[in-house]
């Protein structure tokens, strides 16, 4: 689980949205985020790219529990209600599947007091160690 706790330390912008872990255990990740202001979108609700961000980050989270540098070979979310500014959005990870390299996670995103915001679904794939980077 340090691969995942050093890969956050290291994700500037993750940090600057002030997205902090949780919890975190093999397969599993809980970040949370608060919608600020510079997060809003035109229409007054949080823009789905920074709910977005926050399920991404923590499915990252999730599937770099294992060791090996593992990344997003794609991602999907779902929005099921807004968010707005104060609101602290909680991302909860949890693995579906893993075979060889290649992963699913899901990931809900909700505000405090359970009201599900998002439902976002990641593919991961672990890279090679002789991979360029």
């Amino acid at each position: 689980m340090e691969s995942a706790r050093r890969m956050l330390d290291a994700d500037t912008a993750s940090a600057a949205l002030g997205i902090e872990l949780v919890d975190l255990a093999e397969g599993r990740a809980v970040c949370r985020m608060t919608v600020t202001d510079q997060m809003i979108n035109g229409h007054g609700l949080c823009h789905g790219g920074y709910v977005f961000l926050l399920a991404d980050t923590t499915f990252a989270c999730a599937c770099n529990t294992y060791g090996p540098v593992t990344v997003a070979a794609g991602a999907e979310i779902t929005f099921v209600a807004p968010a707005r500014a104060g609101d602290e959005l909680v991302a909860e990870a949890a693995e579906r599947t893993r075979y060889g390299r290649s992963g699913i996670y899901d990931v809900t995103v909700s505000r405090t007091g359970g009201q599900v915001v998002a439902e976002f679904r990641g593919r991961s794939r672990e890279m090679r160690s002789d991979a360029p980077r």
